[in-house]
């Protein structure tokens, strides 16, 4: 019943920022890059719905164009990510040999470094770029899957069902989809759910510190950055950047929830 409702709240609270990330501008009908200096640091009001920032822009569009990029970042990543880790882990678990080898030996050697060491030394050499980032952000995270799917398919590859299976001469495809897939399927769900709230973090960081996307393109940590001055005046601005990642990273993890 808990995992239930902490998955339904989850997916509400995920529609509800998808709906606005995808209507929002046209809702708005303000063009997030559009300045008006007479409005500056306007509280929420008819007009400016979430006020405006230092340069009198439209906090409601700016907030709706920053989410759909963090949430493009992160499908894009768990996609790319879960197709290679999953792909190379059945293939270093189902054939073993020199391309496990090679391929462990890959994965140590990205591990031995810190994620957000190589997030930021790679983000750093594009600063702005939204493909260096995207390609920083799924280089560590398909190492989570490799691991997954290498440590799972060496241990059903070895059971009976997959012996059974092949005196009966079914072809790898079948293996693959009736026996490999199934026991897969679960957990990878669960790393792609932790994996894009890290997804968004990891954007939301190197923007806070100024080489992931650059103004005045709208992005949730460069947001956070630009507007902390500003926050004795209008804390309401500060705040609402930090809600939206709050509520993003707290959705990911309760749809992964389990009671212990």
């Amino acid at each position: 019943m808990i995992d239930r409702v902490s998955q339904k709240l989850a997916l509400t609270i995920l529609s509800s920022l998808v709906l606005f990330a995808i209507f929002g501008p046209y809702i708005g009908e303000i063009d997030p890059y559009q300045q008006n200096l007479m409005h500056i640091l306007t509280p929420p009001n008819s007009e400016y719905w979430l006020g405006s920032d230092q340069y009198g822009r439209s906090m409601f569009s700016r907030l709706a164009y920053a989410l759909r990029l963090s949430l493009f970042m992160a499908i894009l990543c768990v996609t790319t990510s879960a197709l290679i880790g999953c792909t190379l882990g059945i293939l270093a678990g189902w054939r073993g040999g020199w391309i496990d080898s090679g391929l462990v030996m890959l994965v140590n050697i990205l591990l031995a470094l810190p994620a957000l060491v190589i997030v930021l030394l790679l983000a750093a050499m594009m600063p702005g770029s939204f493909i260096a980032l995207y390609l920083a952000i799924s280089l560590v995270q398909w190492v989570e899957y490799f691991q997954l799917s290498r440590t799972l398919t060496r241990k059903i590859m070895t059971s009976e069902a997959i012996q059974n299976s092949r005196l009966l001469g079914f072809n790898n495809m079948y293996l693959l989809r009736r026996h490999l897939w199934p026991e897969l399927s679960t957990p990878v769900a669960t790393i792609a759910s932790f994996g894009a709230a890290n997804a968004i973090l990891y954007m939301a960081s190197l923007g806070f510190i100024y080489v992931g996307i650059q103004p005045p393109t709208s992005e949730l940590g460069l947001m956070i950055v630009e507007l902390f001055p500003y926050y004795s005046e209008a804390p309401w601005l500060l705040l609402q950047p930090i809600l939206l990642i709050s509520l993003l990273i707290m959705s990911f993890h309760l749809l992964t929830w389990r009671k212990s």
